[in-house]
């Protein structure tokens, strides 16, 4: 006969369960280096395709492409470093954010630069137009989080308004997975099935407490269908199959490691003086605006995925604050991107259970090492980008899981929390498609008015489906049956009221408390 308490729900936790590692405590040195050489392999995607994607455009080869990439390893490496020790404190890495790409192309294609005939001046002239909007894009930035203006607006937040804009965080990515997969089938699907029968299915086979299979299955995945992919190249594979067919599928087409210096330390202005221009300011800081949601969104997911409690609106904007500085060097160094909290190693988080602090800050030191020795560095950033693509398709779905467990804190049962949840993810996924579309079909936005800066800021700004669905989710959460007594329960603004200040909770101080005492000189509220 089965007991009541078969029946009861699962309680609500204010911290995930069954984490190996918090915030606050770390692994072993062997097993927190190794662990932090996978988030460096995971973050190595998103490194090498914007700037592929970027540097042809603006007119330069496979050298400056090596330069440009190994530039954003090296401030992703300071970045993650600054923003672990004084930002948010979570385990985050900061890499480089689609969210700027749209407006470095329109910086690219800009008039301006099409009487510079020769391809490697134009890349320098773009590059420094680049930087100086970045620089007035972090002030911005900065703004927001050290004025304590977003600490303001998430205060509003509660688990029913937050849920979506994490669920899309991880969903809104969702062409750079099966899609990008789907250019080299052959080993980009068995890399899939790999990395989710060595994750999820061995270590209940074993049934062993902490499997080696599970914590490190992502470098298993990638050592096996890398090997692979090696083989099939030298076997011929592709030699008579389309050039695109190539560019995904050969491990010999990147270019990098022939193009990349042995030794070479990226500095401050190494293109040259910033070039600053009121446009593409402006188009600059509606994709730090993104970056700031987006990053908002993988911050709680990481919060979550580290055992910590709900993050406090201070400590939030703190956060969001260094990023600011992190985009600041973005614009000095020359990345020809922003930086935002990379959404895949928050996955990884969740895949791993691990969500050390320190497994990411060693990561930061690969970042760094190999950005210098650029040769190395090369090597595993010629991996094909298809693997990188199965190893999204898991870890963007971490993400969004957090999302969806943030629904615990909700009245689920409520057709008002089913409305507000229901449409702003809808309509986040729904606009940031019909804007992306028509672009690719069109070349230019649905917006196309007289002031090509106005059309880039609404076309990046409603690309973003988690921008669109939080607007969509605050909006409606603020207003919509506003007064009524049963709301602040079903939203679950309860739950989340004793994490608005900062010492409210006792928990907070040990997961989102400064180094060195410096809370005595910089006081969180």
């Amino acid at each position: 006969m089965a007991k009541i308490d078969d029946f009861a729900p699962f309680p609500v936790k204010d911290q995930l369960p069954g984490v190996e590692y918090c915030v606050s405590s770390s692994p072993n040195w062997p097993e927190g280096i190794v662990q932090g050489f996978q988030h460096y392999i995971v973050m190595l995607g998103t490194t090498v395709i914007i700037p592929s994607i970027l540097v042809p455009l603006m007119g330069g080869g496979d050298v400056q492409k090596a330069e440009v990439i190994n530039t954003v390893l090296f401030v992703s490496g300071i970045n993650t470093l600054l923003q672990s020790l004084f930002g948010s404190r979570l385990p985050v890495v900061i890499g480089a954010s689609y969210a700027y790409v749209i407006p470095a192309l329109y910086i690219t294609f800009s008039y301006r630069f099409t009487y510079y005939l020769h391809p490697h001046l134009r890349f320098e002239e773009t590059m420094r137009a680049i930087q100086g909007a970045l620089i007035i894009a972090s002030i911005c930035h900065m703004v927001m989080g050290f004025f304590g203006l977003w600490r303001i607006l998430v205060r509003f937040l509660t688990p029913l308004s937050a849920a979506p804009l994490v669920i899309l965080t991880g969903v809104g990515l969702v062409v750079l997975a099966f899609p990008q997969l789907a250019r080299c089938v052959e080993i980009g699907l068995p890399a899939l099935i790999i990395l989710i029968i060595l994750s999820q299915y061995l270590p209940h086979l074993f049934k062993c407490k902490r499997s080696i299979c599970e914590q490190f299955a992502v470098l298993f995945t990638i050592a096996i269908v890398w090997a692979y992919a090696e083989i099939l190249t030298a076997a011929g594979a592709y030699d008579k199959r389309p050039d695109s067919t190539q560019l995904s599928c050969r491990t010999d087409r990147s270019g990098l490691i022939s193009a990349s210096p042995w030794v070479k330390v990226p500095y401050p202005l190494q293109w040259g003086r910033p070039s600053f221009h009121g446009s593409d300011a402006f188009a600059m800081i509606a994709a730090s605006y993104v970056a700031i949601v987006e990053t908002t969104g993988t911050l709680i997911a990481a919060s979550r995925f580290g055992s910590a409690t709900h993050i406090p609106p201070s400590v939030l904007s703190r956060g969001i604050g260094w990023q600011g500085i992190g985009v600041l060097l973005d614009g000095l160094f020359g990345t020809a991107t922003g930086s935002t909290a990379l959404v895949e190693n928050a996955g990884l988080l969740g895949l791993t259970k691990v969500g050390s602090r320190r497994v990411v800050q060693i990561s930061a030191g690969f970042m760094i090492f190999f950005s210098i020795f650029g040769k190395f560095g090369a090597v595993l950033a010629s991996i094909p980008l298809p693997i990188f693509a199965a190893l999204y398709c898991v870890l963007f779905a971490y993400v969004a899981s957090a999302g969806l467990g943030l629904l615990q804190f909700c009245n689920v049962n409520s057709f008002r929390t089913k409305f507000i949840l229901g449409f702003s993810i809808f309509i986040g996924l729904s606009v940031a498609q019909y804007f992306t579309e028509y672009l690719f079909i069109s070349g230019r936005g649905p917006v196309h008015t007289r002031t090509s800066a106005f059309n880039v800021i609404m076309q990046v700004i409603f690309s973003s489906a988690a921008t669109v669905g939080i607007m969509a989710a605050f909006l409606l959460d603020c207003t919509h049956s506003y007064g009524h007594d049963s709301v602040r329960r079903d939203s679950g603004r309860h739950w989340w009221e004793k994490f608005r200040v900062y010492y409210t909770d006792t928990r907070t101080e040990e997961f989102y408390a400064l180094p060195y005492n410096l809370n005595r000189f910089f006081p969180s509220f």
